[in-house]
């Protein structure tokens, strides 16, 4: 026996394309009523963007349109409280501008909860982190402490009740890091770990720096775990992702390579993994054809690897079609940085996915792209919600029949999978011996005659997947 997992041939479905409220630059969120919720960063009765909910066919609905004075331009992804309601950010609006918090129900009912004024955070572009404590962990990409170098605030980390009490935990300087633009991903410890696009060595690459990862405790205690140096990354802007192995996996939209040939001088990106204690090591270094630019964290699948976007690159880098740039992929990333592409998007079906993967309850991916699809009056599309099909590996069969008193095993499995066939004596103390190798399994089903003959004793037989 072995147990099914999420590889093998995969399925593109465009649910919907966006003709008011474009822009899906935001995770979609899975509630408990099985539909999906999200936002977009424009479109709605203003032009402020939405929130709105699609349910797994693809019929959509507009929750709330924001205008500016509850809010304006969300650009994260809802977070699903304890209530049952959903909570979410915006990027710009509220009472001075600077963004805000946001409380909304399944039915559209907004509730503003927080109104940024700068001091204490500006522009919060990434979702909120639910805490054991109930509370929610956010950060702002700007606001806090000013200086010459960033004169729009370096950017805070901070918490928040479900009635709105605001508490700023960590104000950004630079060296420890700046304009941090992704969640917190709450660690096993009990401490937060995120990630700053800018920052840390500040003098590696200019004046603003590569960007670092960090730990916060929920008292504000900051220690810096990595500051990268453009060769092994540079402006990490998604989440860090909790691996089974008790590490964080993440991306940086740049850095890797530097061939400027390949995106100008900014590297295509990278895949990382990093320790509690910080040692970094890359995974996965970009390059074009295998995608550009991920701007979003990683999904853990149920197989234990890794999913992801990339915003541009793929199969269809084309220098007449958005700039050469290419319009994005879908890909599946293992542990030890073997890299798949799973999906090289085409414009029809999608362009430029800004988002993390958000895994269903069918087992399947669900996603959205910032544009692309239906274009109506907008030449690059507005967007789409997909669905990405997996087929599971179907578990290894055998059959056993006689052909003139032979043994005569029948293995049905997964085309171009590897498989040993097995024997043993005796179930209560099985000691499996090696009987045959199929590799690369290129006929369902393969069949073999067991060369033990017929006046063998008595053997129970399997079959187990390489």
């Amino acid at each position: 026996m072995t147990s099914a997992s999420l590889v093998g041939a995969q399925t593109l479905q465009t649910l919907c394309s966006f003709n008011d409220g474009p822009y899906p630059t935001a995770t979609l969120t899975l509630g408990n009523d099985g539909n999906f919720y999200g936002t977009t960063e424009g479109g709605g009765s203003s032009g402020d963007g939405t929130v709105f909910n699609v349910t797994t066919n693809g019929v959509l609905t507009t929750l709330v349109s924001f205008v500016g004075t509850n809010g304006e331009s969300p650009q994260a992804g809802l977070t699903l409280g304890n209530d049952g309601n959903f909570y979410g950010t915006t990027g710009e609006g509220g009472s001075s501008g600077d963004g805000t918090v946001f409380k909304v129900t399944t039915n559209g009912v907004l509730t503003t909860l927080v109104s940024f004024g700068f001091t204490n955070g500006a522009a919060p572009t990434a979702a909120l982190t639910l805490g054991s404590d109930g509370n929610f962990y956010g950060t702002t990409e700007g606001g806090g402490i000013t200086n010459s170098t960033f004169s729009f605030g370096m950017g805070t980390v901070f918490k928040v009740t479900t009635n709105g009490v605001l508490t700023t935990l960590v104000s950004f300087a630079g060296t420890n890091g700046a304009s941090p633009s992704a969640a917190l991903t709450l660690g096993s410890d009990g401490n937060f770990y995120g990630t700053t696009s800018a920052g840390g060595n500040i003098n590696l690459n200019g004046d603003s720096g590569d960007g670092t990862v960090f730990k916060v405790t929920t008292n504000g205690v900051l220690t810096t775990l990595v500051s990268f140096g453009f060769t092994n990354g540079a402006a990490p802007t998604a989440a860090l992702t909790l691996g089974n192995d008790g590490n964080f996996y993440g991306t940086t939209r740049g850095g890797g390579n530097d061939d400027p040939t390949v995106n100008g001088d900014s590297g295509d990106g990278t895949v990382f993994k990093v320790t509690t204690n910080g040692t970094l090591t890359t995974l996965v270094i970009f390059a074009g054809t295998n995608g550009e630019v991920p701007l979003a964290a990683l999904t853990l699948g149920n197989d234990g690897n890794f999913y992801g976007t990339t915003e541009g690159g793929g199969n269809n880098i084309n220098l007449n079609v958005n700039g050469g740039y290419g319009d994005g992929t879908v890909f599946k990333v293992t542990t030890n940085g073997t890299l798949t592409t799973l999906v090289s998007f085409a414009y029809t079906n999608g362009a430029e996915p800004w988002t993390t993967l958000t895994l269903g309850s069918d087992g399947n991916f669900y996603g959205t792209t910032e544009g692309g699809g239906i274009t109506f009056t907008f030449s690059l599309g507005m967007g789409t919600v997909f669905r990405l099909l997996l087929t599971p590996v179907v578990q290894p069969t055998l059959t056993l029949q006689f052909l003139s008193g032979y043994p005569l095993l029948s293995l049905y499995g997964t085309l171009g999978d590897t498989y040993t066939v097995q024997y043993t004596t005796n179930l209560a103390a099985p000691n499996w011996t090696p009987l045959l190798i199929v590799p690369n399994l290129s006929l369902n089903p393969f069949q073999m005659i067991d060369p033990g003959g017929v006046d063998q004793p008595m053997r129970f037989y399997r079959a187990v997947q390489q």
